[in-house]
C-alpha cells in the first residue's frame, strides 16, 4: 500500500508557470490526458510541494547548524540570510521555485524552528 502525502491547504496554488504575450486575453492551458487544464494538475501540485518541502528540511538543518556556528547572529539574521540564499537560487534557475513557494518555505522553516 501507498501512502501519499497530501498537499497543506497553506502550499501557494498559484504558481503562474507561463505567459502569454498579445493585446487580447488569453488563457494558458494545456492538454493533459484528455482534458484540458489550466493550472496544475493535483500530481504536478504534489510534486512541487514535495520539492519544496524536502528543501525545507534540508535548510531547517542549514539554519540549526549556523546558528550553532555563529551564536552572535540572531534568529532573524539566520533566517533573513537564508531567505537570501533562498531567493538567489529561485532567481537564478537553480532551483525551480515560485516567489510564493520561497514565502511558504521560510514561513514553514521559522515554524519547524521555533523562531
Amino acid at each position: 500500500m501507498t501512502i501519499m502525502k497530501q498537499v497543506p491547504d497553506d502550499f501557494p496554488r498559484d504558481t503562474n508557470l507561463s505567459s502569454v504575450s498579445g493585446v487580447q486575453p488569453k488563457l494558458p492551458v494545456r492538454l493533459v490526458e484528455g482534458r484540458y487544464i489550466v493550472g496544475l494538475t493535483e500530481g504536478e501540485l504534489l510534486l512541487r510541494y514535495e520539492y519544496c518541502d524536502d528543501l525545507v528540511q534540508q535548510l531547517v538543518a542549514y539554519c540549526q547548524r549556523k546558528a550553532d556556528e555563529h551564536p552572535e547572529w540572531s534568529h532573524e539574521i539566520t533566517l533573513e540570510r537564508m531567505a537570501k540564499g533562498v531567493a538567489l537560487k529561485g532567481e537564478s534557475g537553480e532551483w525551480d521555485i515560485t516567489e510564493n513557494e520561497q514565502q511558504w518555505m521560510v514561513s514553514q522553516i521559522k515554524l519547524l524552528l521555533g523562531w
